[in-house]
């Protein structure tokens, strides 16, 4: 087990609303078009271009995560607002779709609201339309190969509900780039795993793209346990062309993946 993290007093964790839809959009994709070992290696060119396309393909996954009511935020209360309309709303984005010559310097700074960090869950027995998720994968075609590996490669299979409130699937992890480092990541996940249990959830089932989110779900606070189901090596991933090459087209970056299992009863 990890040590656990106590975040100031200034932050808070509460459930996500739809109307911080757009907010968490824009750290969902910022995080993972900037942040990510993977995305920014295997797609390093028109990044501000992708992080807008990636922006508006989420719509629905962020959406139906929000709407279930199991989709945590940390919000800062005492946010320093650099724009006086972002205070008078309580928080506002300022992106210009057209301007791709802005950075990911410049589209944090126009992320001018009071969330940090974010971990987006839905109840699984309520499975998403994989064709309005399909949006998502046209931005980072690479997440296809790695789902599709990490199921191959299962040890146990995932457990399937038989009905609501028995497994929480989580999808979608990301935090400030300005404020990592900071515990958020193991304080929200922390807070999600005692909080599904509250509500009676044998299970979370989560896939990491990132070691650090690894670490923090196989190794959960008492009495919670955490396992890899499975796991894979984009380094040594491989896909066979029609002609029968073997190729290693994920090589530009070495990144372990997991699929892990937290059990809470």
């Amino acid at each position: 087990m990890m040590s656990e993290t106590k975040l100031p007093s200034r932050y808070e964790i509460r459930p996500l609303q739809i109307e911080h839809l757009d907010w968490t959009k824009a750290l969902f994709a910022h995080s993972f078009i900037f942040g990510s070992p993977i995305w920014r290696n295997l797609y390093p060119l028109h990044r501000t271009a992708r992080f807008y396309d990636l922006y508006k393909a989420s719509d629905y996954m962020i959406r139906y995560q929000i709407s279930s009511g199991l989709s945590l935020g940390i919000f800062d209360t005492e946010h320093e607002y650099r724009n006086p309309e972002s205070a008078a709303s309580g928080g506002r984005l300022y992106f210009d779709f057209n301007d791709v010559a802005v950075d990911e310097h410049d589209l944090l700074q126009q992320m001018d609201t009071p969330l940090v960090s974010i971990a987006c869950a839905f109840d699984a027995f309520y499975a998403m339309d994989n064709r309005r998720l399909a949006p998502v994968t046209g931005r980072l075609p690479a997440s296809a190969s790695f789902h599709e590996a990490l199921a191959q490669r299962e040890q146990q299979k995932s457990w399937l509900p038989t009905t609501p409130g028995q497994v929480l699937q989580r999808m979608g992890t990301a935090t400030r780039a300005d404020a990592e480092g900071g515990g958020f990541m193991k304080a929200i996940a922390y807070h999600m795993m005692r909080s599904a249990a509250e509500k009676g959830f044998w299970r979370i089932q989560i896939q990491c793209f990132h070691d650090a989110v690894t670490a923090v779900w196989t190794n959960p606070p008492v009495p919670f346990k955490g396992c890899i189901a499975g796991e894979v090596d984009t380094y040594s991933l491989d896909e066979m062309d029609e002609d029968g090459t073997r190729r290693f087209p994920f090589r530009a970056v070495r990144q372990r993946l997991t699929k892990v299992y937290v059990t809470l009863r």
